[in-house]
């Protein structure tokens, strides 16, 4: 038997790929199971295609029927924003979703004097619509700059592994609101699926069929289906009839009216609402969207390659993914999907729950996604799911991507004071700032910035409102001027410096490459 190691030989070197996922980002599992998995990503985007609309469409006078044809066309738009960027973006396994980022500049236009005033409901819900469309194309124009002209590629020249930790942890721990807050508004089917969802994943994966582990594997689509059934023989058995209507709206399946509202085929199309309306205050509120969408889809993508077993993306990579995610933003605006474009964290946590990291895998779920949103009356079957399921299985995706972040400090030294200073400070502010201003609205009823220059108090309270920018904003300061240059080491540069450039590493050519041999005519930098 042999000797049990000392403590000073024990080790963890820093790897700069995770191990122990079946499949990296180009290696693919069979036709089949990728199919299934890609029905499982499918699944759990549909979670944010339906709490965004759900709750802004009644704000703008809209009718359930508003409703399903909004989260149609976000899921359709969803579905090509995935392709494109799968395709001639990051080339990472990333669903391309809905943004939270966006609520702010978009409530702001709900509340505008001019369209509060309009008595009609449905000529109040297309007015609103074309003007929150008008803002989101003339901000796109952000990321599609900074992206494009490589902007962006020499900023994230300043991001060091040390100055990446806080921003994607708090991709992961800043969504905290969006876990236990929505399964405590129905606990009987928000904590069997949690529980669920972490013995299936966890303790039984290694349960296999045809060689396949098949509960670690579809542990969330196991999960939704079994709570999901116990959820509708609650809701049919009458335990909701005389609960208050909060407790109905979250527990039943059939609360939304989305499959009685939704149409049988119904293909989204350019300017189906009208031709949108345009205003400078409107779209500089919205701009700050856009930036906070851009730091948060960064921090995801950092997580995002490192769950797909692949490299760093390199800097141009980086920028050319947030260039495509600019052209998503765009064609938000041009649909009329009432909210912008940004990174799915969940997708980019269920990569590494079901350890399967596989580009082709995304790639099918967005297949599903236009499918299942032009056929309405199936799509509008699964978008009935209750949302404390999806809250359930965030609480678990969430504190992955999160930890991925903090796996980031390997490459640094964290016996080093001035480490530990700006990590620690950076996660505080990082989450009491935007909890702050969270708070103050919910007191006040209006957010801390609150002058006459509306456009103004909608940029300071989106990036403010946001752990991961806040987060951004303090740590790479703190890391580009405190003892910056005698810090190189400690702040993990040299692990780094090889994936800046796409020829720094060889692996870079084999995760990152365009497809249909493009690299020809946009050679990386």
């Amino acid at each position: 038997m042999a000797a049990p190691a000392k403590p000073e030989e024990i080790s963890h070197p820093p790897m700069d790929q995770l191990q122990g996922l079946e499949y990296c980002i180009d290696s693919n599992p069979s036709w089949g199971e990728a199919i299934a998995l890609g029905f499982q990503h499918y699944i759990l985007a549909l979670g944010t295609a339906v709490m965004i609309p759900s709750f802004l469409v009644p704000l703008m006078g809209g009718t359930d029927g508003d409703k399903v044809r909004v989260i149609q066309t976000l899921l359709f738009i969803e579905g090509i924003n995935t392709l494109l960027q799968t395709l001639f973006g990051t080339r990472l396994p990333t669903v391309i979703g809905g943004s939270y980022a966006f609520m702010v500049p978009i409530i702001s236009i709900i509340h505008d004097s001019s369209l509060e005033t309009i008595a009609d409901p449905h000529t109040r819900f297309l007015n609103t619509m074309r003007a929150v469309q008008g803002a989101l194309i003339v901000s796109s124009s952000i990321q599609i700059i900074l992206g494009y002209s490589q902007i962006w590629a020499i900023c994230s020249r300043f991001f060091s592994p040390l100055g990446m930790v806080p921003v994607i942890a708090l991709v992961g721990f800043g969504m905290f609101d969006r876990g236990f807050p929505v399964v405590g508004s129905c606990v009987e089917i928000g904590i069997p699926m949690l529980i669920l969802f972490v013995a299936f994943s966890q303790y039984l994966k290694n349960f296999h069929a045809r060689q396949i582990p098949v509960l670690e594997r579809f542990a969330l689509i196991i999960s939704i289906t079994v709570i999901w059934a116990y959820a509708h023989l609650l809701t049919a058995s009458g335990a909701y009839r005389h609960r208050p209507d909060a407790t109905q709206f979250s527990c039943r399946t059939d609360r939304a009216n989305l499959i009685s509202s939704a149409p049988w085929i119904k293909i989204p199309y350019p300017l189906q609402w009208g031709a949108p309306t345009f205003s400078a205050g409107h779209s500089f509120g919205m701009m700050a969207a856009v930036l906070v969408s851009l730091i948060e889809s960064t921090g995801a993508y950092k997580a995002a390659s490192r769950l797909a077993s692949a490299t760093p993306p390199p800097a141009h990579v980086l920028s050319r993914g947030i260039g495509w995610q600019g052209i998503g933003i765009l064609l938000n605006g041009l649909f009329g999907t009432l909210t912008g474009s940004t990174v799915s964290v969940e997708n980019v946590g269920l990569l590494g729950s079901t350890r399967v990291g596989s580009r082709r895998v995304i790639q099918i779920s967005a297949g599903f996604m236009i499918f299942f949103s032009i056929l309405g009356k199936f799509g509008a079957l699964f978008a009935s799911i209750p949302l404390p399921i999806f809250a359930a299985a965030y609480c678990v995706l969430f504190g992955l991507v999160a930890s991925v972040g903090l796996s980031f400090l390997q490459f640094t030294n964290m016996n080093s004071m001035r480490n530990l200073f700006i990590t620690g400070v950076a996660l505080f502010l990082g989450l009491s700032v935007p909890e702050y201003f969270r708070e103050y609205s919910i007191m006040a009823h209006h957010a801390p910035a609150h002058t006459k220059a509306g456009w103004f108090n909608d940029y300071l309270n989106t990036i403010f409102s946001s752990s991961p920018t806040v987060a951004l904003l303090v740590a790479v300061f703190l890391d580009n001027t405190l003892e910056y240059k005698e810090s190189a080491r400690d702040r993990g540069m040299p692990w780094w410096a090889k994936f800046r450039a796409f020829k720094g590493d060889s692996r870079n050519e084999e995760f990152y490459t365009l497809p249909f041999n493009l690299n020809r005519f946009f050679p990386p930098s």
